[in-house]
C-alpha cells in the first residue's frame, strides 16, 4: 500500500475522472500514523516432533499451554540433543503482527511489554531485537531482571502446531509503563487473550489500563483470541470483554467456535459481530472470512457472483467499507470469503504466524484510512466515518496474499526484503 510509509508514488486513477483527488494535494502527513501493541515478548523455537514427545511432557496437541521454565528447558535440551530444532525466531502473536505491519507499511509501530534488563550479544533478547523490523519502536519496553520467555512450537507430521510456553518475565509489565499519550494517538491498539490469562498478574492490569485509555480516546481496540483452550476456559469473561471494549476480533475457526459455539464460520462470524464491529476469521485451507457492519446508505453491492452457504447471499454487499456499528444509522452486516491465494503454496513450510500476517494486512488498511483522512479530509473516500480504507472484499485479498508469504517459509514473520510485488494485487486495490 502507498501509505503509511514513504514509497515511490504512482497514480492509479485516470486524470479525467470526476471527483478524483487533485495532484496538488500533499499526500505526506506531518502527523505520524502508527499502531500500538502489547505483547508477551518471547522467542519461538520450532521443533519437528512426533506425538510421543507431546505425550511424554503431557502437552495437549493443538493447544497453547504454560509450563514451568524448568520443564521447558528440559524439552529444549532433549530436542537439541536429538537435533529436532528447526529454527529459533522472534515470536509472539502481537510481536509478529507489529513486525509484519511495519514491513508492509514501511512505517512505525510501537511495542509494549517486558524485556531483559541486561542484554548480551547472542542471547534471546538480543536475537529478538535483531530479527524484528527496525520500524518497530522498542523505546517504551519495560526492562526487567530475568530470562526472556520461550514458546516451544511443536510441529507434528500432520503439520498441527502445539505450543508450550515458558513464562520467564513476560507477565511482569507494570501499568506504570503504559504510555497513555502513545495509545491515544495510535491508529489502533492490538491486544490478545494471552495477556488476560492470569488476572492476578501485573500484565493483566497493564492491559486493562491500556484498553481503557484506547476506549476513552476512540482508538479501535483489536483483539486476537489466541487459543481455543483459553477461550473455552474463560468464555464468559471474554464475551463480556469483547462486548465492552473490543472493535475488531481476529480469530481462527477453533477459537471462534469456542467463543460462539458455532461450527460454521459464517454463523460464528455473525455471532461475534453482535459483540464487535469487525471480524477477521481464518479457516486454514478454506481461506478466510471478513465480517463487518456498514450503514445501509453506504452499502455497495458486489459485482461478483452471489454465494449462499449458511447465510443466503452472504456476500451481497462485500464491496462495502467497514464502519463502527455505533456510527451507522441503519447498520447491516456484511460478509466476504476468499479461498487461499493460488490454492495455497505447493508446499506449506509453516502455519505458525499465518493468522498474524493476515491481521497485519487488516491493520495496515485501517491505518491507511486514518492516514488518508488526515492528508485529504475532503476526499470522497471520507463521505462517512469509515473504519477501513478499502472494501472488506479487497481487504480479504490483501490479507490472503500476505498470509501466503508466511505459509511458504519457515519463519512466522515476513522477510525484511518483502518479495511480494505490488503488481500481484489488482491495481484497483490501490485506488484513491
Amino acid at each position: 500500500m502507498k501509505f503509511p510509509g514513504k514509497r515511490k508514488s504512482k497514480h492509479y486513477f485516470p486524470v479525467e475522472e470526476l471527483g478524483r483527488v487533485p495532484f496538488e494535494n500533499n499526500l505526506m502527513s506531518e502527523k505520524s500514523v502508527y499502531i500500538t501493541g502489547i505483547d508477551q515478548l518471547l522467542v519461538d523455537i520450532e521443533i519437528d516432533v512426533t506425538d510421543d514427545i507431546l505425550e511424554k511432557y503431557n502437552v495437549t496437541k493443538g493447544q497453547s499451554q504454560v509450563l514451568s521454565d524448568e520443564i521447558v528447558e528440559s524439552i529444549y535440551r532433549e530436542c537439541k540433543d536429538k537435533n529436532l530444532i528447526l529454527g529459533e525466531f522472534a515470536g509472539g502473536a502481537v510481536g509478529n503482527t507489529l513486525h509484519n505491519y511495519s514491513t508492509l507499511s514501511d512505517d512505525r509501530s510501537v511495542a509494549l511489554g517486558t524485556i531483559c534488563e541486561n542484554i548480551k550479544v547472542g542471547d534471546y533478547a538480543f536475537k529478538y531485537i535483531c530479527t524484528t523490523s527496525s520500524k518497530v519502536d522498542f523505546n517504551h519496553l519495560q526492562p526487567v531482571k530475568g530470562a526472556m520467555a520461550r514458546a516451544m512450537c511443536f510441529v507434528t507430521p500432520d503439520k498441527e502446531r502445539t505450543f508450550a510456553i515458558g513464562k520467564g518475565i513476560m507477565n511482569e509489565l507494570d501499568e506504570s509503563y503504559i504510555p497513555e499519550d502513545v495509545i491515544r494517538n495510535s491508529a489502533s491498539l492490538l491486544v490478545t487473550a494471552f495477556l488476560l490469562r492470569d488476572e492476578k498478574s501485573p500484565l493483566f492490569k497493564a492491559t486493562m489500563k491500556a484498553v481503557k485509555v484506547a476506549n476513552e480516546a476512540n482508538v479501535p481496540v483489536v483483539f486476537a483470541l489466541g487459543t481455543s483452550f483459553l477461550i473455552e476456559e474463560k468464555r464468559d469473561f471474554f464475551l463480556d470483554f469483547i462486548s465492552k471494549h473490543v472493535n475488531v476480533v481476529a480469530t481462527n475457526l477453533d477459537e471462534a467456535k469456542a467463543l460462539s459455539h458455532h461450527d460454521d464460520p459464517l454463523l460464528a462470524g455473525e455471532f461475534i459481530l453482535n459483540l464487535a464491529d469487525l471480524v477477521l476469521l481464518t479457516v486454514g485451507a478454506r481461506g478466510l472470512y471478513v465480517c463487518a457492519w456498514v450503514d445501509e446508505k453506504n452499502a455497495r453491492e458486489t459485482k461478483d457472483h452471489l454465494h449462499s452457504k449458511s447465510l443466503v447471499d452472504y456476500n451481497a454487499f462485500e464491496y462495502s467499507r467497514a464502519q463502527l456499528k455505533s456510527d451507522c444509522e441503519k447498520p447491516i452486516k456484511i460478509y466476504t470469503h476468499i479461498n487461499p491465494f493460488m490454492g495455497g503454496p505447493v508446499r506449506i513450510e509453516n502455519t505458525n504466524g499465518a493468522g498474524d500476517a493476515a491481521l497485519s494486512a487488516l491493520l495496515h488498511d485501517i491505518s491507511a484510512n486514518n492516514y488518508h483522512r488526515q492528508c485529504v479530509p475532503n476526499s470522497p473516500k471520507h463521505n462517512a466515518n469509515y473504519l477501513t480504507y478499502s472494501s472488506i472484499h479487497q481487504i480479504s485479498k490483501y490479507a490472503n496474499r500476505v498470509s501466503y508469504e508466511v505459509l511458504k517459509q519457515r519463519s512466522p514473520r515476513l522477510a525484511h526484503g518483502l518479495p511480494m510485488k505490488e503488481e500481484s494485487l489488482d491495481e484497483s486495490y490501490w485506488e484513491l
